[in-house]
């Protein structure tokens, strides 16, 4: 049985940030094979809804908005100018989704990158209730623009607020919206998930995006990700959005510092990227073993 997906690539693989001269990748991403370009959107005034949605339609690919969620943009911070920042950044980021055809905004919304502490029961309270809060608003807001919220759960050295699929359920279920969506990051999930098939079936029908690397964020099929439990947990939900490669180039020093990118994961970014796809299209037409390069173990996929 296979997966009925579509295969996607973030944009962050090559560059950053997101802007028109950006829109000249799209021939290439194309000719890879893939359907889907994830459009990171690390400044909105950078981005040109009318001109993007052009360069898509002429290269055959559908655009997905992810938002970048740096300091400034905390929905749980005290200082209500910061929660009243996001929450604009954010509703232009729906803007352009809507313009280039998408219908939801996918990322880690629900707090800033990078605000990991040890704080106490009381005071995670407190933050998770912002949280709440001000995402129930943001739901409300996606309704206006018909679209959706893709929560996505970070590891634990960039967030001490959702970590895994139980986090983002238990933040949904508070929020109780039908706008309220998930997304899961495979490598994310090699860190905080015991068991990445039975994170998949928790989310269910509310997974609206997947995200994959390697567990060192390297090229799909090198490394340790058990894509066996991917595929069995993608295809007993029915799963059929996008799996989009998400990546980052060390060549762009600001970018690599944030996620902590020291040295090359593939030979070039254009390698890792055609590589990744040939192992995902191999992997979700179900073949009961992938071969992998350089004597590295083969992956069972369950039939």
């Amino acid at each position: 049985m296979a997966l009925n997906v579509k295969f996607g690539v973030s944009t962050w693989l090559w560059t950053s940030p997101f802007d028109s001269t950006t829109l000249a990748l799209f021939p290439k991403i194309k000719s890879m094979g893939y359907d889907v370009v994830e459009i990171p959107v690390e400044d909105t005034s950078l981005i040109d809804a009318p001109k993007l949605k052009e360069a898509l339609e002429a290269n055959g690919l559908e655009g997905l908005i992810c938002g970048a969620f740096g300091t400034t943009r905390d929905l749980t911070h005290e200082d209500e100018l910061y929660q009243r920042n996001s929450i604009e950044y954010i509703t232009q980021c729906f803007q352009i989704s809507e313009a280039i055809g998408c219908s939801f905004v996918s990322g880690p919304m629900y707090s800033a990158v990078g605000k990991a502490r040890l704080v106490s029961p009381e005071q995670k309270k407190v933050e998770w209730d912002r949280a709440v809060t001000n995402l129930q608003k943001v739901c409300a807001i996606a309704d206006q623009y018909g679209q959706a919220i893709a929560l996505e759960p970070i590891n634990r050295f960039e967030t001490d607020l959702i970590n895994n699929a139980e986090d983002v359920m238990q933040l949904i279920r508070d929020i109780n919206h039908p706008a309220a969506q998930v997304s899961l990051d495979g490598f994310h999930m090699n860190i905080e998930e015991p068991d990445i098939e039975k994170a998949i079936l928790l989310t269910g029908d509310k997974l609206r995006h997947v995200q994959v690397s390697e567990n060192y964020r390297g090229t799909p099929g090198t490394g340790q990700t058990r894509w066996d439990a991917f595929y069995r947990g993608l295809t007993a939900i029915n799963y059929q959005g996008a799996v989009a490669i998400e990546s980052f180039t060390p060549n762009v020093k600001e970018l690599a510092g944030a996620v902590c990118i020291w040295r090359p994961l593939a030979e070039s970014q254009d390698g890792f990227a055609s590589e990744g796809i040939q192992f995902l299209k191999k992997w979700a037409k179900g073949e009961e073993k992938v071969k992998q390069e350089d004597g590295i173990a083969s992956a069972l996929i369950a039939k």
